[in-house]
């Protein structure tokens, strides 16, 4: 009799700094990690996806239309996606310029197209697409996304787990993914050819520690799932988003955990990337 229930474990981020990607091949190698998706215009991607390709992790893209990475296409070509040949700041100047009509919709696929291209001209064998910050939920920017899953054939990561009381109650990042995961919730149904993958881990991130990661297991209910997380090694300085604070090094122990481990065999799950999915 098969396990009840399948689970993803995707690391995000891949390509975006050494010390994340070091963080994420170790949860690979000695964890629970069976996925990443790649920032294909990260400053590491290129040796990312190499040290993947040989240790065998599962790669997909993640899409993004923030955090001032370079664009893929031609600069002059994506003006509206990014005004300076590099994407906007954060989600919420995204979210903001997209919903005001400051950014074209011709410009953000060819964008969004230009980044896959160079994730498999730099040998990534692609599985799957997500949304980096989740910016595919976007009412329009879902559509785009969705058309490239469906003529690529690839599934979609659905981040429409709802967040825990204590999380409900929390500022600011709680804010964004409790919207965020709303629109996933709310969208109408998928077009046909796309399959949407329910993912969790969505309101711990950054803080999917070995307590928060236990619990999450523990909630898991038959199926197919996804968990998304940020295991990295150290206290990395990110140039493209200075500010950004995660706890990388907490998650990378929680990963790794005999703890969760042993959870997974409690529970009956089995681990699995996108192309064991079928």
């Amino acid at each position: 009799m098969p396990p009840r229930t399948r689970l993803i474990v995707n690391a995000d981020d891949l390509g975006l700094h050494p010390s994340l990607d070091a963080g994420i091949l170790k949860a690979h190698r000695d964890g629970i990690v069976t996925s990443a998706t790649l920032l294909a215009m990260g400053p590491s991607a290129a040796e990312a996806v190499g040290l993947a390709k040989a240790q065998g992790l599962a790669v997909g893209v993640h899409l993004a239309l923030s955090t001032r990475l370079r664009c893929a296409a031609p600069s002059e070509s994506v003006r509206t996606v990014a005004p300076d040949g590099r994407l906007r700041g954060s989600w919420a100047d995204f979210a903001r310029a997209w919903l005001t009509g400051q950014v074209r919709r011709e410009e953000l696929e060819r964008e969004l197209s230009a980044q896959l291209a160079r994730a498999r001209e730099l040998g990534a064998q692609v599985d799957h697409l997500d949304g980096h910050q989740h910016l595919h939920l976007l009412p329009g920017v879902r559509s785009v996304v969705e058309g490239m899953a469906s003529r690529e054939g690839l599934p979609l990561r659905w981040p429409d787990a709802l967040p825990r009381a204590s999380w409900l109650r929390a500022p600011g990042p709680a804010l964004k993914t409790t919207v965020l995961a709303v629109l996933a919730r709310t969208a109408p149904r998928a077009r046909p050819g796309v399959r949407r993958v329910s993912a969790g881990g969505v309101f711990e991130a950054g803080r999917l520690d070995e307590p928060a990661l236990l619990a999450v297991l523990d909630a898991l209910p038959a199926g197919d799932f996804e968990l998304g997380c940020h295991p990295g090694e150290g206290a990395p300085h990110v140039p493209e988003d200075p500010a950004w604070r995660y706890g990388w090094g907490a998650e990378l122990a929680a990963l790794t955990s005999p703890r969760v481990k042993a959870k997974l065999v409690e529970r009956d799950i089995a681990l699995a990337n996108y192309g064991a999915l079928g």
